[in-house]
């Protein structure tokens, strides 16, 4: 099964996963790190079921939410639709179907770790970012859980810093941070005999 196969499979319990995966703190270590003006656009990348996106909306921004998924944007829609300043796209991450220079905003949360190429897809952010617009990554540090990659269809066994922090600037960002976000990613395997708990960083740039 591809990662888009499981993540359709598993949209109408994500909610539920991503709770014991890690918290809302995350977030708001995400959000602490741009002064977001109510009324600017933010794109969410890899949305899935709107853990970025409410608290985007929360602020009062504009937000294109995309995902590979189109299930997992049905449940994102359904949970905001309340909302006027929302905009679901499908797309993948190597051709965001985001027009260039056009986002105040990008965050990506968990996200750069089920993509093909992370240098690619930060390319991608880049373009559709305006200049001194922010970008905002929080992903895996690196690691041994093996199960991750055959029962969630990651990609990448997290990353490491540095690599990070060097394809950012490649890609044409300045000022990549890239710190520690003092929170873990926990996932037990189907068959119990395997906990990862893995730490979380957050990158932070700008355009």
């Amino acid at each position: 099964m591809a990662s888009k196969e499981y993540f359709s499979e598993v949209a109408e319990q994500w909610d539920n996963m991503r709770a014991n995966f890690f918290s809302e703190s995350l977030r708001e270590k995400a959000l602490s790190l741009t002064n977001v003006a109510q009324g600017n656009t933010a794109a969410d990348i890899g949305a899935g079921t709107g853990f970025m996106t409410e608290g985007l909306l929360q602020q009062g921004l504009q937000v294109i939410a995309v995902d590979q998924s189109a299930e997992m944007l049905d449940v994102l829609k359904k949970k905001f639709a309340r909302y006027e300043g929302l905009d679901c796209r499908v797309g993948e991450s190597e051709h965001l179907p985001i027009i260039d220079a056009s986002v105040d905003y990008v965050f990506a949360n968990m996200y750069l770790h089920h993509v093909e190429s992370p240098q690619t897809t930060l390319m991608e952010m880049f373009r559709i970012l305006k200049p001194g617009g922010k970008l905002v990554i929080t992903d895996l540090d690196e690691h041994q859980f093996m199960f991750l990659r055959t029962e969630h269809h990651d990609r990448w066994m997290g990353f490491k810093r540095s690599s990070v922090e060097a394809w950012l600037l490649a890609a044409g960002m300045k000022n990549a941070k890239v710190t520690c976000a003092s929170e873990n990613c926990c996932a037990q395997s189907i068959c119990g005999n395997d906990l990862a708990r893995i730490s979380i960083f957050v990158a932070s740039s700008e355009k």
